[in-house]
């Protein structure tokens, strides 16, 4: 984590060459001839685009930096590791190659389902890390040596490279107040000679694991060899880059207005604080015979508990017969559940979206209701943009595109407007 997102939070982004350096000399120094010594990297702690402001760029630049305080220090090669996104260690790796040519791992993390933070696969991942060219590919932390040996096997069907492999001692329970890992160093080391009979070649452990866990896997191993890959998938595999979205005339009637450049009118009902939606649909109806285009439909305004946003907007179109313009925020949901909510909207027809991060819940009725912002409203954009071309936040191919109608917020009166204006250019 020594790289200078991670170390600026403390005023030392400026030291990230000096302290990596270090870093690798104290490394070297304890090494001595016993072992190589290989320089790690992690993630930055930030997200890049499309699900944040970083630019692939500027993420590439912050991992250079880390990278040549390793390489000054002394380091034999570099791993790169827990990484979830495939384009941040992509970025990572082209930062590596930059500054040498010293072998590198690149290993992603994955979570107990075997596919990434981001939905990608390990069939995925495999044949994207190989094309990326790094020198071993594999998998490391987040889930024990059972989840991690299925993925491996997984993954060695499909890729020729090394493959590396350094799971957690299984998963941590909760003991009193401490996070204990469960697995022990025979469990361990049981896995550790099956990871190498499925295809890897090189093993460890990660979180949770001690000097006895190594021991054991090295104990464990030394009595078989890495399964011999005889063949890999027959054809070559592309990488899915997505679909034509669908013409903004052809998304909704209010796609296809603003396509046609009128001046659309649109009137805001707030959803009611309990189940009745009478008065709501009373007003829809109104605003529908005064020739109003849209209802727009805000989603929990001021951190208020109301029926939600994308329920109200189907009984209005339903019920009433006019289109919505839906709010949709960050505030109430993770990533796996804006995924799954504009999914289930799409197949509802729900069309038209103004992505807005959403009032913290201090503002609100509730002060202690969790926030969970996994992504901003530039990150939301950005997904429902990659829905749009029919692919998830992993790339991986959805089938159909979504066709949704994007808007997006602009504070005309923000204190800072420059940080504004790059906020919309973002969006």
């Amino acid at each position: 984590g020594a790289n200078p997102v991670k170390l600026g939070h403390y005023g030392l982004a400026e030291e990230t060459a000096a302290i990596n350096r270090r870093a690798a000399e104290l490394a070297l120094e304890a090494a001595g001839a016993r072992a190589l010594v290989v320089g790690a990297i992690g993630p930055l702690g930030i997200r890049l685009e499309p699900f944040g402001e970083t630019s692939r760029l500027e993420a590439f630049e912050l991992f250079r930096k880390q990278a040549l305080g390793l390489l000054e220090g002394g380091v034999h090669g570099f791993v790169l590791e827990t990484f979830s996104d495939l384009d941040e260690i992509h970025e990572a790796l082209r930062a590596v190659r930059a500054v040498c040519a010293l072998p590198v791992f690149a290993q992603m993390t994955i979570q107990e389902d075997g596919a990434t933070a981001y939905g990608s696969e390990p069939e995925a991942v495999a044949r994207a890390l190989d094309e990326f060219g790094a020198d071993v590919i594999g998998l490391n932390c987040s889930v024990g040596p059972q989840g991690v040996l299925e993925a491996i096997e997984r993954m060695a069907r499909v890729t020729a490279r090394p493959l590396s492999a350094q799971p957690n001692a299984g998963l941590p329970r909760q003991v009193g107040d401490r996070k204990i890992y469960m697995a022990s160093p025979e469990y361990t080391g049981e896995y550790a000679k099956r990871l190498v009979e499925a295809g890897a070649r090189f093993v460890g452990g990660c979180c949770g694991t001690t000097p006895e866990h190594i021991k054991s896997v090295a104990a464990y191993v030394q009595s078989v060899s890495p399964r011999q890959v005889v063949t890999i998938a027959a054809e070559p595999v592309v990488a899915p880059s997505g679909v034509e979205p669908v013409p903004l005339a052809q998304r909704s009637r209010w796609g296809r207005k603003l396509a046609a450049g009128a001046f659309l009118t649109t009137v805001e009902i707030v959803p009611p604080r309990g189940v009745d939606p009478t008065h709501m649909l009373a007003g829809a109806r109104l605003l529908k015979d005064a020739g109003v285009d849209a209802i727009n439909v805000p989603d929990g305004p001021r951190a208020q508990s109301r029926m939600g946003a994308l329920m109200s907007a189907l009984l209005i179109e339903r019920e009433v017969g006019i289109e919505t313009v839906v709010h949709y925020c960050c505030r109430d949901r993770n990533l796996l559940s804006m995924l799954s909510d504009l999914l289930g909207a799409a197949a509802h027809r729900l069309r038209n979206l103004l992505i807005i991060t959403g009032d913290p819940p201090k503002m609100g009725p509730y002060p202690e209701a969790t926030g969970v912002f996994d992504i901003d409203s530039i990150g939301l954009t950005n997904l429902v943009h990659r829905l749009n071309h029919g692919l998830d936040p992993g790339g991986n191919p959805i089938g159909a595109p979504t066709a949704y109608v994007i808007g997006v917020g602009v504070n005309p009166v923000a204190v800072d407007p420059e940080r504004e204006l790059r906020r919309l250019a973002w969006k």
